[in-house]
């Protein structure tokens, strides 16, 4: 099993930066959708991803060696590709047919999910102080989620569909990420991330419909660019935090990001209404936010035994 460096701090600053990011995609990814399809963004974003990052470590004579590659599990790193495939596909259907904060909050599944596999496959442990800080998110998981699970009750079937998709995504992302801590026995996080979106681009390539890339209109564009540099940068500081890092602790800092969404959509909607729904927060919803900090506080920065 993988071991973390024990570089906490490091690992602290790249999940809040994977939380930053995370939480203003599905702005830019709802704004994407209004002109091209799911398998054109997807395709594009690996795509960029990996000629950026092979660029990258080309310049740096950092790229993955034949004896890397063979030292490596194959078996791991196409499940590892396979299941981050899946999820980018599930929750891209699946915020299509709902909105940006719905797909935000339900894609937390994959870091409670995550929490769990790394106590069970990485045998890590909780402290009591940690135990109630899961009960406090989960809490306030509850109060977040009561607006959106009402809507759920009562919504029309495409906006069940596209629900019961970004949860099945928060399944398999959960199993790439623990997949992925893994594969760091092996290959360096930049490597491992490049053989993952180099296999995601030609998975989605056929489907891709390339030349409608060219007729977008400058923010179609601009929000393209930033959604594929988006990709690049947060899944590689999200895959570094796992090398110095619990997964148990990463995962509840990856809770804040239905946080970082919700502040988003408002400050979006207040400077620009026209350009995604307006979506208001009751003040249980915003008292369950709060604790979901919390809990995630507790979880992430208490000592271990």
């Amino acid at each position: 099993m993988h071991h973390s460096s024990g570089r906490w701090r490091l690992g602290l600053a790249l999940s809040l930066l994977t939380v930053f990011l995370w939480g203003i995609l599905p702005i830019a990814l709802t704004v994407t959708l209004q002109a091209l399809d799911v398998y054109t963004v997807i395709w594009f974003r690996f795509l960029t991803s990996f000629v950026l990052l092979a660029v990258y470590l080309g310049v740096r004579g950092k790229l993955p060696t034949l004896q890397q590659l063979r030292s490596s599990s194959g078996k791991l790193l196409a499940l590892a590709t396979l299941m981050l495939a899946a999820n980018y596909f599930l929750f891209m259907q699946g915020l299509a047919l709902t909105t940006p904060t719905n797909a935000e909050v339900i894609i937390q599944l994959a870091t409670l999910l995550l929490g769990l596999g790394g106590l069970v496959v990485f045998q890590e442990r909780y402290t009591l102080h940690q135990w109630i800080g899961v009960s406090v998110l989960i809490f306030g998981y509850i109060l977040f989620f009561n607006e959106q699970i009402t809507n759920l009750l009562t919504a029309r079937a495409t906006y069940l569909f596209g629900s019961s998709l970004i949860a099945l995504g928060a399944a398999v992302w959960a199993v790439y990420a623990l997949a992925q801590k893994q594969l760091l026995q092996s290959l360096s996080s930049a490597n491992i991330m490049l053989i993952i979106y180099g296999g995601c681009a030609l998975l989605f390539a056929p489907f891709a419909r390339v030349e409608t890339i060219f007729t977008l209109d400058s923010l179609h564009l601009g929000m393209l660019l930033f959604c594929a540099l988006n990709t690049l940068i947060a899944y590689g500081a999200f895959a570094e935090s796992l090398e110095h890092w619990q997964a148990s602790r990463v995962s509840a800092v990856l809770a804040l990001a239905p946080i970082v969404t919700i502040i988003s959509v408002e400050l979006v909607s207040v400077i620009v209404p026209s350009l995604i729904p307006v979506e208001h927060l009751t003040l249980i919803a915003i008292l369950g936010a709060c604790l979901v900090v919390g809990g995630s506080v507790a979880i992430a920065l208490e000592k271990s035994n």
